[in-house]
């Protein structure tokens, strides 16, 4: 079998995460380490607690290890202070939480313009016009201008998903991004994130419990008992 010798887009080494619970320190995992490749699509599963979503935060920039690296892009992201892993971010990745985040004050449309007007440099008109066609691009050219508070569900999944993707990352990062959706409306959401993948080669890290969404991907790893294993 041939090496991919490609460089990697995502590279953590000996990540692990320590906290003070009520009766003294908790290690939640150590020695994690990963290295995903660009275009690449990768589910992590677990059980509920493993610290599967801890992970994704710290392969973010998030949060920060208690030990270890994370290079995004030949960039160690520790090494920079918050606003510079806010700025590589920018660039870089985007971020679907399992519970949205969509400001209840901002339109759909505003809402998916966000990261362009954060990362700066596009203008007004031409973050609007991106934000709608990303919008448009998961069917919700008819919702630009509702609310949060007016969308279902899954169409705020959906907007969830524009928003992380307007920006064309390298690397999209999702957070049980189907767990919160009925059956039908998660696999509109799923396959929207494949689509993604084969339209736009974004590299692809999602974080699930759904063992079906997690078989759509080319790598399957576990977070148990602290250890990050292939399935």
């Amino acid at each position: 079998m041939a090496v991919d010798e490609r460089p990697s887009v995502l590279v953590a080494e000996d990540l692990g995460m320590r906290f003070q619970g009520p009766e003294g320190e908790i290690t939640l995992f150590r020695h994690v380490n990963l290295s995903i490749k660009p275009a690449d699509t990768v589910a992590v599963l677990g059980a509920s607690g493993s610290g599967k979503s801890t992970l994704l935060g710290l392969l973010a920039g998030l949060d920060v290890p208690s030990e270890g690296s994370v290079s995004l892009d030949g960039t160690d992201i520790f090494a920079l202070d918050e606003d510079g892993r806010a700025r590589l971010r920018a660039r870089k990745l985007g971020f679907v939480f399992q519970a949205f985040h969509l400001l209840p004050g901002l339109t759909a449309l505003e809402n998916v313009m966000l990261p362009l007007e954060l990362r700066g440099g596009d203008g007004a008109v031409s973050a609007s016009r991106a934000a709608a066609e990303a919008l448009a691009e998961v069917g919700l050219r008819e919702r630009l201008k509702h609310y949060p508070a007016q969308l279902s569900g899954g169409e705020q999944q959906r907007v969830a998903l524009a928003r992380a993707f307007v920006a064309r990352p390298q690397l999209l990062l999702a957070d049980e991004p189907t767990g919160n959706l009925d059956r039908r409306t998660g696999e509109k959401v799923a396959r929207l994130f494949f689509d993604l993948n084969a339209r736009h080669g974004t590299t692809l890290v999602l974080v699930t419990h759904d063992a079906a969404l997690a078989e759509r991907c080319a790598r399957v790893l576990t977070l148990e008992d602290g250890r990050l294993e292939s399935m």
